[in-house]
């Protein structure tokens, strides 16, 4: 699921698309449009993906995307259908492309919808604290409370049975029933993503959303952010302690419980019934299996196979360290 609160301003032609980039428009191409940016999971044959790392070549071969931003040494990964559009850097460039179709991602200001509680259909609705902010075109479901100075920017969807602490901002975001969120949370802003280019950094676009799943809990002092190209996602009765961070495009199983101070990298990947001792690491893009349990102070800079304990860093089989440190 893409995010259905950011306006895509597409279909384009691919040649347009290309001089963004500065690369030479190709006849062949001609009145040949695509209608969004995706990633090569989610990409059809009317979209454009990237592909920059060895590390998703699996997903690559498989895409279905009409067009591809790669390298030279990345192209022959892809299927022979998908056309090639090669850069020297990707990710800048697919920057570029998904700024054209999605303008309204890359500023993060505050939401001007905002009015108070008391002037919505909400105010008798939902138990509610003071000053308590609601922007255009939320949902709240059934059973709901939000605390004191709390804002719920537009758009955001609660579901039913829900719980929203106080001094929590709520944007981007899809909460599902029984959601426990409390007090101070950050939950859907931009997530820390820009590449150097010469001089300046250039900032990615993130255009995807955060989605909870049912009967979790978010800890006192959470900050969780958006997704940039797919989305962040928290399981199913997955509960995380105060002060976690969670970067963009984490998805976090089922049934899972992380510590206090645990801090997720970009584009990591949980398994379900996986536990987290506090002040853990976890580097972006590597997968934790399931029923995986690391240990507090941890630094996981590698994929984990399911089954596991890990604990040191860098993160080694937890037998391995008891025996390393005695």
């Amino acid at each position: 699921m893409s995010n259905p609160f950011f306006k895509n301003y597409g279909p384009f032609e691919i040649n347009k698309l290309l001089k963004e980039i500065n690369i030479k428009t190709n006849s062949l191409y001609k009145n040949i449009k695509v209608e969004d940016i995706k990633d090569l999971s989610s990409a059809s044959k009317k979209d454009i993906t990237f592909f920059h790392s060895r590390k998703y070549f699996e997903l690559a071969s498989k895409t279905k995307a009409l067009f591809c931003i790669t390298t030279e040494n990345l192209k022959d990964f892809l299927p022979k259908v998908c056309n090639k559009i090669i850069v020297d850097n990707v990710l800048v460039s697919t920057s570029k492309i998904t700024s054209f179709f999605y303008p309204e991602s890359i500023v993060d200001d505050f939401d001007i919808t905002v009015k108070e509680i008391k002037k919505t259909n909400y105010k008798k609705k939902v138990k509610h604290g003071n000053n308590v902010l609601i922007g255009k075109n939320v949902k709240i479901g059934n059973k709901c409370s939000i605390g004191h100075n709390t804002i719920i920017e537009k758009n955001v969807i609660i579901g039913n049975n829900c719980s929203i602490g106080s001094n929590v901002i709520l944007r981007n975001t899809i909460v599902k029933d029984n959601v426990h969120i409390l007090d101070s949370c950050i939950i859907g802003k931009k997530g820390f993503g820009f590449f150097p280019d010469k001089k300046s950094n250039y900032r990615y676009p993130q255009i995807g959303i955060v989605l909870i799943n049912e009967n979790s809990e978010i800890g006192c002092g959470s900050t969780i952010d958006r997704g940039s190209m797919s989305n962040t996602i928290i399981g199913k009765n997955t509960f995380l302690d105060n002060q976690i961070h969670v970067a963009h495009n984490v998805k976090i199983g089922d049934n899972c419980i992380i510590a206090g101070q645990v801090g997720f990298a970009g584009s990591s990947t949980l398994g379900n019934k996986v536990m987290i001792g506090g002040q853990a690491g976890i580097s972006g893009h590597i997968k934790i299996g399931e029923n995986v349990q690391i240990g507090g102070g941890s630094g996981v800079i590698k994929d984990v196979p399911s089954n596991s304990k890990v604990m040191g860093y860098p993160a080694k089989s937890l037998k391995d360290f008891l025996k390393d440190n005695k």
